[in-house]
């Protein structure tokens, strides 16, 4: 009687292990960002800053120092995010979105609103 119980008991602490473990790896799945740099916008000024700055931009702190800027995901359009970024800062080289580098075309709409 006491080998049955115990190998129960042995499987359902293995069930249990196994479970646990699942939800862990598929926890972590989730909450793990798919692309580095995915959760920030960069952007390379034409024009250095004097000094490093800091500035709110559609409601997420910018930061940039000599021609590096960047900031967190706003939930805007990229291009929308770029343009006030030039307003911002002054106009940019390159802007980096979550879907990758700016083309000319749109580097140049987001240089329109400087």
């Amino acid at each position: 009687m006491n080998t049955i119980l115990s190998s129960q008991l042995s499987r359902s602490v293995l069930v249990a292990g196994l479970a646990f473990a699942g939800t862990l790896l598929s926890f972590s799945a989730t909450v793990t960002p798919a692309h580095a740099g995915a959760s920030r916008y960069n952007a390379k000024l034409s024009t250095a800053v004097a000094a490093p700055r800091d500035k709110v931009v559609n409601g997420v702190v910018w930061k940039c120092a000599a021609d590096s800027c960047g900031g967190a995901i706003d939930g805007a359009r990229p291009l929308n995010t770029c343009i006030q970024v030039v307003k911002a800062f002054g106009k940019v080289q390159s802007f980096t979105g979550p879907k990758g580098d700016f083309g000319a075309e749109d580097l140049t709409k987001c240089n329109a609103a400087a």
